[in-house]
């Protein structure tokens, strides 16, 4: 045996804390679980179209156009730049941690010349920095503005009604891209409010989905420039997209089974509502946050009001890989976590805490981290953080104000 196969005899359940895919609710796996259905019918169209004007919500958009393409949020960084940008285009971007290194190596490999602003990881992106270099360039050569909300890598939620502040300031007419991958639909996210241009997500995190469907919603401003975009583009030009989805259609088969998914995912999170969606991940994350202070070391996120409420990055002692401590509570305890990324290799694992998920889940996921700790070497008491976090969602439970129904109809 090996690969997934090796843990195919053990009791009980696989625990999936890994910062993407996340946990998939019962009814959205029974809502995928269907009969093929012919996507050219003249019953598909409400469907379709009942989806695209749902998401709306979930990006906080009255303007903003959804558009769902059978990929992953890699492929929304990609449709986002060809259809608003030229090869030979500049373009100013952060980097502060790998996702955000990935997104302006997909812009550079399009012809776009990338201003990167680097910042240590663990870092959110600076506004000041922003606004310095939109002010510097006073012939508005730069296009876009390329933001992570949430870098996945370190478990940074970066301040994006900030950036707008500062692109604002600067009165730069730069296009704001944002990269929401794991942030939309898990912690607040306002496309009208803070004048995103393309927000990008994935099926696989806040959504709760499989990976399979790459998700972006694009401004007016953004989709203005479609006709005048040089990059080479196809499978991902939004022209096709949108004259098909106009009239409820696909201009190639679509992901069914995934959007039979997405209409119950939608679902689920608009019967839970979105700000106790928000305030859900939030309580999740503070317990997690209490349980690293409990053990002793350091989350890699440098400011506590940069904390991301969807993943935690764990800082490991400088004797100890990280890769270790999820390798052995994998094997070990059934336990899937995320490994340190790129720069962070063996520094660090991660605590993926978005999507279908609880209080009791993850004090699981928290006590088997603690385990994996403990037999590679890493001095810290067990049950240390298990009681930490119990008492952070103690304490909490009583005061939080949370719908009756939720993700599984579990939460009261």
């Amino acid at each position: 045996m090996s690969g997934f196969d090796s843990l195919s005899g053990l009791v009980g359940s696989h625990f999936l804390f890994v910062p993407g895919p996340t946990n998939i609710p019962e009814r959205v796996l029974r809502a995928m679980d269907r009969a093929m259905e012919d996507h050219r019918s003249c019953a598909f169209p409400e469907f379709t179209l009942g989806l695209l004007e749902d998401l709306k919500q979930i990006f906080r958009t009255d303007d903003g156009q959804p558009i769902i393409f059978p990929a992953t949020g890699t492929g929304g960084w990609e449709t986002a730049l060809v259809n608003t940008c030229s090869p030979g285009d500049r373009v100013l971007a952060v980097r502060n941690g790998q996702f955000s290194h990935l997104f302006i190596d997909c812009a550079e490999r399009h012809g776009l010349r990338v201003d990167v602003i680097d910042v240590e990881w663990g870092e959110p992106a600076p506004p000041e920095q922003i606004e310095e270099a939109l002010t510097a360039d006073n012939i508005h050569e730069i296009r876009g503005v390329l933001i992570v909300h949430n870098e996945t890598a370190t478990g940074v939620a970066s301040d994006m009604g900030a950036i707008r502040r500062a692109i604002d300031a600067a009165d730069h007419p730069a296009l704001f891209y944002v990269d929401g991958v794991s942030s939309i639909a898990s912690i607040d996210f306002r496309m009208d409010e803070w004048g995103v241009d393309v927000a990008i997500t994935g099926s696989q995190k806040g959504l709760m989905l499989p990976a399979g469907l790459g998700i972006v919603c694009v401004s007016p401003k953004a989709l203005a420039l479609v006709e005048e975009a040089k990059c080479n583009r196809c499978f991902f030009d939004w022209r096709d997209m949108l004259k098909a989805n106009s009239a409820g259609f696909f201009p190639y088969t679509p992901a069914l089974s995934l959007l039979f998914g997405l209409r119950e995912s939608l679902d689920c999170l608009l019967e839970e509502g979105l700000e106790n969606v928000f305030d859900r991940h939030h309580r999740l994350a503070e317990g997690v946050r209490a349980a690293v202070g409990a053990w002793g070391l350091q989350t890699c996120s440098k400011r506590p009001e940069s904390s991301s409420d969807s993943v935690t990055g764990v800082m490991v002692p400088a004797e100890v890989d990280g890769a270790e401590v999820v390798e052995v509570a994998f094997r070990r305890y059934n336990l899937a976590l995320g490994a340190g990324l790129a720069r962070l290799a063996g520094k660090l694992f991660r605590i993926g805490h978005m999507g279908a998920l609880n209080e009791l889940m993850l004090l699981g996921a928290i006590g088997g981290a603690e385990m994996a700790m403990k037999d590679v070497g890493i001095d810290i008491s067990l049950g240390s953080g298990v009681t930490a976090a119990q008492e952070c969602y103690h304490r909490s439970a009583s005061t939080s104000a949370r719908a009756a129904s939720t993700v599984d109809g579990s939460f009261a």
